[in-house]
């Protein structure tokens, strides 16, 4: 008898931690995101509404949608619209939803020497900065960030790769830490407006440069595929996918102030779906 009670009790031990583990779920976030803060608000409201633990892997976008091919995450938060949709049709994403927006601005010394804060576009801006061969930082990670920052000096006719000079500099890094090493060296840099906002060691620099359309930055959430990865947890991403769109989340993200200053736009839309 003892015996049975002892193993009744482990197994109601076990059937216990299993139920545990299915209330958690792993998502992967660009850098930028949980820099800006939101996460800090996000993460808690959902675990008190949903009684799911997100567990967030901070990563750029490339390295997010890595993980998410390899079914080590159960789904991402990323913006990079066109490596999302390769993402979706290749099969490894259920769908894409776009869940809010912020833009990109270009950081740099107020003493401004390059005097991209009369440029016209964010190209004319970057022409400026190769032209006086500025300090520019770039994290140089193949995150969303960066991939939009090189597809402006393409646009501008220009290859990160073949400019001359030490003066381009890449951090290989997140961007709070790629802002930190452009603070300490006085340089531009290109960033998000929300981490730059959140950002507490600006030293000299200022933001010089937005309002550009092209640097609009959408946000948006993409479940893992369960026909590639069958252990994803399909029914939780469902729920925090409907909760991330409902009107309390967006509120939420709208609302969400530094110093007096809108840090995103919700504007959850349709669903964008392959299958």
């Amino acid at each position: 008898m003892k015996i049975r009670l002892i193993f009744a009790a482990f197994a109601l031990l076990m059937m216990t931690a299993v139920s545990a583990l299915a209330d958690d779920m792993k998502m992967a976030v660009t850098t930028s995101f949980h820099n800006s803060g939101l996460s800090d608000i996000l993460v808690p409201e959902i675990k008190k509404d949903t009684g799911i633990d997100v567990y967030l892997l901070v990563v750029g976008t490339g390295q997010a949608l890595k993980l998410g091919r390899a079914g080590d995450v159960d789904a991402i938060l990323v913006h990079s619209r066109k490596a999302e949709e390769k993402f979706v049709e290749e099969g490894y994403g259920t769908h894409r939803r776009e869940i809010m927006y912020n833009d990109f601005v270009l950081i740099g010394p107020k003493s401004d020497e390059a005097d991209i804060a009369h440029a016209k576009t964010a190209a004319d801006a970057l022409t400026a900065i190769a032209e006086k061969k500025s300090v520019f930082v770039s994290r140089g990670d193949d995150s969303g960030t960066h991939r939009k920052e090189l597809a402006l000096w393409k646009s501008a006719g220009l290859d990160p790769e073949n400019l001359e000079g030490n003066w381009y500099r890449a951090s290989g890094s997140g961007m709070g830490a790629t802002l930190n090493t452009a603070s300490g060296m006085n340089g531009y840099v290109f960033a998000d407006r929300a981490s730059w906002l959140n950002f507490k060691n600006k030293g000299d620099l200022g933001l010089l440069f937005s309002g550009d359309p092209v640097l609009f930055n959408q946000y948006a959430y993409l479940p893992v595929n369960p026909k590639k990865h069958p252990h994803v947890k399909k029914d939780l991403t469902a729920k925090i996918e409907k909760w991330l769109v409902s009107p309390k989340a967006q509120k939420i993200i709208g609302d969400y102030e530094i110093a007096g200053e809108q840090l995103f736009t919700p504007n959850a839309g349709v669903l964008d779906s392959d299958s």
